[in-house]
């Protein structure tokens, strides 16, 4: 194995690539498939076969995914019984690099009939498909990167990122923006960061131990194990929050009095503790945590009234912090 003819390939196929991107022909087809698909009242269908195919379910994924309505359909299996998710509101988006792919031309005069708009982006735009659409985008690429021209690769590459462009300037021209993108992705770290509540994380009944400002600091301290609790949040006799009894303190005044478990627990708490708002983001109970390198924050409502306790390991647990 010679390495430094490898890497020279390799180098070569890169250049291929990057070639076909930047070789791309950008015209104002650009802009008619733009407005269809601005315009589209149903859902964008986007089709291929074989290697376009698998493009054509990327574009889908991320028209879907940033606020663009959008399936993929197998040709083959459209002509069997799945052109009847395609209506009338929609705008199918066809792939074919040489644009004469017959399961491709097979769905065109039913499309035609159902009365969606048609898209094409093809390497040929002389071919069936490009004369059959409303609109073509032109993926012609010089070569492909497979040393015998035939392995769809640099003509894929090129699909794809048309597919990027258009995706991109939809949701651009549509207002997308981040609150949208989290909304699709609550799974992610970005939604979990715009859209996880502290309600959703915080610590709060059995969990969330709870001690009068009177109360002995033996008893805070049997409430906050069997709550397997970090901290005690502390409140006064209208139950308003008042301060806060966590490990910290515990060591802190062991290390000053020796024996305080017959004391009450306002004379050792925290007081005036760092709060956060019911309805607040976790990644803004996140921040504060960090800000003020503190493991423990009560949440409470408009009233002071605490409701519950964000412990950092929740956060973590959760992708937060």
């Amino acid at each position: 194995m010679d390495k430094d003819k490898i890497l020279k390939r390799i180098n070569d196929i890169l250049k291929i690539e990057s070639s076909a991107i930047s070789g791309l022909k950008v015209t104002r087809d650009y802009i008619d498939a733009i407005e269809l698909l601005l315009n589209c009242k149903g859902r964008v269908v986007v089709t291929g076969m074989g290697k376009p195919g698998i493009i054509a379910q990327k574009i889908s994924a991320t028209m879907s995914s940033t606020g663009t309505p959008s399936l993929w359909l197998h040709p083959a299996e459209a002509v069997h019984g799945d052109l009847g998710k395609v209506t009338g509101q929609d705008v199918v988006i066809a792939i074919s690099n040489s644009g004469e792919t017959d399961e491709i031309k097979n769905l065109l005069p039913t499309i035609k009939r159902i009365g969606a708009k048609l898209i094409a982006i093809t390497g040929n735009i002389k071919s069936t498909l490009a004369k059959e659409s409303d609109a073509v985008i032109d993926a012609k690429v010089d070569k492909e990167a497979c040393p015998f021209n035939l392995a769809p690769t640099a003509s894929t590459t090129a699909m794809l990122a048309i597919g990027d462009v258009l995706a991109i300037v939809l949701f651009e021209l549509k207002g997308f923006n981040e609150d949208d993108y989290a909304f699709y992705h609550p799974a992610g770290v970005l939604g979990k960061k715009l859209l996880l509540r502290v309600d959703d994380v915080m610590r709060k009944g059995n969990d969330h131990p709870v001690a009068g400002e009177d109360d002995l600091v033996k008893d805070v301290l049997v409430k906050i194990t069997k709550s397997r609790a970090g901290s005690a949040t502390i409140v006064n006799r209208e139950k308003k929050l008042v301060g806060i009894f966590t490990d910290g303190d515990l060591r802190r005044w062991l290390g000053k009095e020796g024996n305080i478990l017959d004391k009450k627990v306002s004379s050792v708490m925290t007081k005036s503790p760092k709060t956060i708002s019911s309805g607040s983001l976790a990644a803004e109970a996140a921040k504060i945590m960090q800000g003020f390198s503190i493991d423990e924050l009560p949440v409470v409502d408009e009233n002071y009234f605490p409701l519950g306790l964000i412990d950092i390991q929740d956060l973590l647990k959760a992708g937060i912090a």
